[in-house]
C-alpha cells in the first residue's frame, strides 16, 4: 500500500461482471501524491471508494467470477494472510481453470504470482501482459492473481497482497489435500457440498460486525468452520472525545466556568482547536479497522458539521449522558470526561479510546489490542514517571501519573514507572467500572475538575490500564507507531516521511503548544497530509 502518481490506470470492471467495460484514463496525477508508478507496476484501476477490505472482496468476487462461468466448483479456505483471500479448486479441473485466467487477464491485465508453498520468500508478482508470467503457471500448486487498484485521486496503491490465491486440491482416496498449510484444515471430503462461512473465518480484519455489503459470508467446506484458539469473536467498539473550541456556546460555558487553571499547558486554546482531526480519524477505522463495532463520539453537546447521524454504527453520546453527577458540568477536563466513558450505554466490554489526533495507519487486526481470550494489551512509554510526590512544577500529565502510581501502590504494593504512548488505548469497561468502586473519592475528584488540577487521575491512559493489568486482565504489547508533535520546525518533512512509509500501525498528531501564528500555517500541511493518507470518506460524512 502506497501513494501513487503519474500512471495511465483503467477502470475496474463490476465484480459481478468481472470482465466487461471500456478501459478510461485516470485524470492526472493528484498533488499530494508521493510516489510515481513505474512500469513495474503495470496495468492499475481506479476504484472509488477504495478500501483495502473492497479490492480484497473485489479481486475474490472476480476471481470467483471467472470460475463460476466455467462451472469450476471452488471454496473459500482460511488462509495464513489476512490481507488477501484463497480459493481452492481440484487437481483435476486445472485446465479449465487456468483457461479461465488466462481468457480473464487477457481481457483485463492484472498480475499473478506462482506461489511455491516450500519457498521461504515470496515470488514476485509479473504483470499478466509479461510472457514471463506465465512460464511457470501449467505445474503451479498455487497461483497468487490481482488487479491493482487506486483511488480517484490516486494517492493509495492497493497491490498483489490483496489478490486472490488459487489452490489446487490433490484428490487422495475420499478426500482433496491441501497444497500448504491454512488455519484450519489440510484435507476436506472430496464429495463434500459448500456451506457459507462467516466472513471473520477469512481474514482477521474482518468482524461478525463488519457490514455484509463490504465483507459477504464465502462459500467454504464444513472443516473450515471451527473456532480457532487464536480467534477474536468478541465485539470491539471505539470511543473519541471531541471538542470544537471554536463554537461560540461552548467558548461561552468555558468562559463561566468556575476553576482555577494551574498550568499553562492546561487552559492552551491548542487543547481545544478542531482540525478536523476527527474526520479524518474516523476515516482510519473505515480504511483500516473495519472490524470496529461502533463508534461513540464523545461531546458537550456538539456534532461536527460533516458529521452524518442517520445510520447506524456511529452515535453521539453527550457528557449529559454519561455523567454519573450532572453537578460536574460542565466540563473542560479531558481526565474528567475519561472518568465517565465506562458510563456510555450500550459499549462493549472491550474498546479503544481515541483522542482525535490518534489515527490508525494501515490494516490492524484487533489482535493488535487484545489477545484472543479477551486480555487488553497496553504501549508502555520509554519515558519514566518522575520520582516523588506532586510539585507545583510538575506538568499535568505527570502529575496525575504520580497521582496515578500512589493510589495502586497503596492498593496492590506494586509501583507503576512508565507513562503509555500516544497509541489507541486497548480498555476493558469492566475494569473502569471496578476501579471507579474501589478509588470513589479520587474517581469523583477527578470527574469534578473542571480544568485539569494537581489532584487529577489519568483514567483511560494509564489508572485504568495499570488496573486492568493488576487484575489479570491487561499485558503489555508493542507495535510499530510515531507519536509527532505539530510545533516542530519540520512539520512538513516529517509529514512526508509518515506518508512516503505508511509503516505505521497507529501515529498520534499531537498538539498542546502552538500558537495562533502556527496554526495556519500548520493547518495547510495538515489538510494536505490528511487528505492523501485517508483519501476515501468514511459512510458517516455528508
Amino acid at each position: 500500500m502506497t501513494a501513487v502518481s503519474d500512471h495511465v490506470v483503467g477502470r475496474v470492471p463490476n465484480p459481478a461482471r468481472p470482465y466487461s467495460g471500456e478501459r478510461r484514463a485516470a485524470p492526472g496525477p493528484a498533488v499530494a501524491a508521493t510516489t510515481t508508478l513505474t512500469a513495474e507496476h503495470g496495468d492499475v484501476y481506479v476504484e472509488p471508494g477504495l478500501t483495502p477490505l473492497a479490492a480484497r472482496e473485489a479481486n475474490r468476487s472476480a476471481l470467483s467470477g471467472l470460475l463460476d462461468a466455467v462451472g469450476v466448483a471452488h471454496f473459500a479456505v482460511r488462509g495464513t494472510v489476512d490481507h488477501g483471500t484463497v480459493v481452492a479448486v481440484a487437481e483435476e479441473d486445472r485446465e479449465r481453470v487456468l483457461s479461465a485466467v488466462f481468457r480473464g487477464l487477457s481481457q483485463f491485465p492484472g498480475h499473478l504470482s506462482v506461489v511455491d508453498p516450500d519457498s521461504p520468500r515470496p515470488a514476485k508478482p509479473v504483470s499478466s501482459r509479461d510472457p514471463r508470467a506465465w512460464r511457470d503457471v501449467p505445474s503451479a500448486r498455487v497461483l497468487q492473481i490481482s488487479w491493482y487498484r487506486t483511488d480517484p485521486g490516486r494517492h493509495l496503491l492497493l497491490g498483489h497482497e490483496y489478490g486472490c490465491a488459487i489452490e489446487f486440491w490433490q484428490r487422495q482416496g475420499t478426500h482433496l489435500v491441501a497444497p500448504r498449510a491454512n488455519r484450519a484444515a489440510w484435507a476436506v471430503a472430496a464429495d463434500g457440498s459448500n456451506v457459507l462461512g462467516a466472513a471473520r473465518l477469512f481474514s482477521r480484519f474482518v468482524s461478525d460486525w463488519t457490514p455484509a455489503h463490504l465483507a459477504p459470508a464465502l462459500a467454504t467446506r464444513p472443516e473450515f468452520l471451527v473456532n480457532c484458539a487464536d480467534d477474536i469473536a468478541f465485539p470491539v467498539d471505539a470511543v473519541y472525545t471531541w471538542v470544537d473550541g471554536n463554537d461560540p456556546a461552548w467558548q461561552a460555558r468555558k468562559a463561566q466556568a468556575k476553576g482555577e487553571v494551574y498550568h499553562a499547558e492546561s487552559a492552551s486554546d491548542a487543547r481545544f482547536i478542531s482540525r478536523d482531526e476527527l474526520r479524518y480519524s474516523v476515516r482510519s477505522l473505515h480504511l483500516f479497522a473495519p472490524w470496529i463495532r461502533n463508534v461513540y463520539i464523545v461531546t458537550d453537546d456538539q456534532v461536527p458539521a460533516w458529521l452524518r447521524e442517520d445510520l447506524p454504527g456511529l452515535r453521539i453520546a453527550t457528557h449529559k449522558e454519561i455523567f454519573r453527577n450532572p453537578a460536574d458540568l460542565p466540563v473542560f477536563n479531558s481526565h474528567a470526561i475519561e472518568s465517565q466513558l465506562h458510563r456510555i450505554e450500550g459499549l462493549a466490554e472491550h474498546f479503544l479510546y481515541f483522542n482525535d489526533d490518534m489515527f490508525i495507519g494501515r490494516p490492524v487486526a484487533p489482535h493488535a489490542f487484545f489477545t484472543p481470550t479477551g486480555t487488553a494489551r497496553y504501549f508502555p512509554s520509554r519515558n519514566r514517571i518522575p520520582q516523588g510526590p506532586v510539585v507545583e512544577t510538575d506538568s499535568p500529565v505527570d502529575a496525575a501519573c504520580k497521582n496515578n502510581r500512589a493510589l495502586l501502590k497503596e492498593r496492590f504494593g506494586r509501583v507503576i514507572t512508565q507513562p503509555m504512548e500516544h497509541i489507541p488505548y486497548a480498555l476493558r469497561r469492566s475494569a473502569m467500572e471496578e476501579a471507579e468502586r474501589d478509588f470513589p473519592e479520587a474517581w469523583a475528584r477527578t470527574s469534578a475538575s473542571r480544568f485539569r488540577a494537581m489532584t487529577d487521575l489519568s483514567p483511560t491512559s494509564s489508572f485504568a490500564l495499570y488496573y486492568a493489568a493488576l487484575t489479570g486482565r491487561a499485558q503489555p504489547g508493542s507495535m510499530p507507531f510515531t507519536y509527532l508533535q505539530l510545533a516542530v520546525p519540520d512539520l512538513a518533512d516529517r509529514l512526508q516521511r509518515l506518508l512516503d512509509g505508511r509503516d505505521q500501525d497507529t501515529f498520534c498528531l499531537n498538539d498542546a503548544f502552538s500558537t495562533p501564528e502556527d496554526i495556519e500555517a500548520q493547518q495547510e500541511l495538515l489538510d494536505g497530509f490528511l487528505n492523501a493518507y485517508f483519501p476515501t470518506p468514511s459512510p458517516y460524512e455528508r
